[in-house]
């Protein structure tokens, strides 16, 4: 058992190492919000992905930032809970927001396991010691600065390499970049910018031996996407419409994919994403841990979530360095050879660099039961 004493919300803007463009737009930051609950002596991180515009879902960080403070921590600060579960039902009650309801409970299982005096990944039910990763690309300036940023990663040894397209970006850089690398794991991401009207552009995409397209329809369907799938070659990946387990059974059901991206974030935290993990592995489908460009706390627990069985596929976590010039976290969180150690020590592993923190924070809020 364990107890949430107190909490605390930070709010940090760090500037990306790299331009980012999709099919949403351009990156240059990230505004990552934190959340630390106290009980027993230590303490559980947890970050949220939701943006600050609802692009990639509904959710927004001022929305959850709010419901943290009024709905969210008042039914869990001052509580005993005998297991993390405890807290996702204790939270079960309120519809929707997943994002913001999995900064509560991916805190509750690292502040449980740290507890513990375990590793995250084995409360979870993994047993690997390293996980594979891959990278995913941004839209870039033309098709030979694409091959040019892929060659980079490819000398860098990631296991995949995956290339963000939209209407008008898309079969152009991923022929270049086949025909310039035949023999890497190649796949795409759409981020809901097609419709089925486009599935002929999208059908010409079989020819690249791609491994998935990732979620080239909109974010809330699974009826198109089986429609879709029915007339590639190509396995579909599911991302932004898989929320919930249900989600998740639905579409491989229907045939909406043969793929599932899990975002521990996008489906209410760890508990339901390894109900998702298990539904999928149930279907024969291999999943793989999607990132929001993530700071290391976020990354960690990616990490952690990782190290279960049916993660078959490279992830979304590569080198925390890529991303920024510092980071959040003390510990280094760094691929070599495509292969991403997993955080050693209990919880996930890491602790919050607090004097960097302090420095670029944009807000501070403390809570005691």
């Amino acid at each position: 058992m364990f107890r949430i004493d107190g909490a605390e919300i930070v709010l940090v803007r760090l500037p990306l190492q790299f331009r980012f463009e999709t099919s949403f737009g351009v990156q240059t930051e990230k505004l990552v919000p934190l959340l630390v609950l106290h009980g027993d002596g230590v303490q559980g991180l947890s970050e949220g992905t939701m943006e600050a515009a609802p692009m990639y879902r509904e959710e927004t960080i001022a929305g959850a930032l709010n419901l943290l403070r009024e709905v969210f921590l008042p039914r869990v600060l001052g509580q005993t809970f005998a297991n993390p579960e405890a807290v996702d039902a204790a939270l079960g009650s309120f519809r929707g927001n997943r994002m913001a309801r999995a900064m509560v409970e991916m805190a509750a299982w690292d502040l449980w396991a740290r507890t513990l005096g375990v590793p995250l990944g084995t409360l979870l039910g993994g047993n690997k010691q390293e996980v594979e990763v891959g990278v995913s690309l941004g839209i870039q300036a033309d098709e030979a600065a694409t091959v040019d940023v892929v060659r980079r990663h490819v000398e860098q040894g990631y296991r995949r390499i995956k290339l963000k397209i939209k209407p008008g970006w898309d079969v152009q850089p991923v022929r270049a970049v086949r025909e310039a690398f035949p023999d890497i794991r190649l796949t795409v991401d759409a981020n809901s910018a097609y419709t089925l009207a486009d599935s002929g552009r999208l059908a010409a995409l079989d020819a690249f031996d791609l491994t998935y397209i990732e979620q080239p329809l909109a974010w809330d369907d699974l009826v198109d996407h089986a429609e879709l799938q029915r007339r590639l070659r190509t396995p579909l990946c599911l991302d932004e419409s898989v929320a919930s387990a249900q989600d998740a059974r639905k579409g491989l059901a229907l045939g909406a994919g043969r793929v599932i991206n899990i975002k521990v974030a996008r489906v209410g935290g760890h508990a339901e994403a390894r109900r998702v993990h298990d539904v999928a592995e149930s279907f024969g489908a291999p999943v793989w841990c999607g990132g929001m460009l993530e700071s290391g706390v976020g990354r960690a627990h990616n990490i952690h979530l990782s190290t279960l069985p049916d993660f078959r596929l490279p992830g979304d976590t590569s080198s925390a360095s890529r991303y920024w010039a510092t980071d959040v976290v003390n510990e280094p969180l760094e691929a070599t050879n495509g292969l991403m150690p997993v955080p050693e020590g209990p919880g996930i592993g890491v602790t919050l660099n607090r004097d960097f923190i302090g420095g670029v924070s944009e807000l501070h809020e403390e809570y005691r039961a």
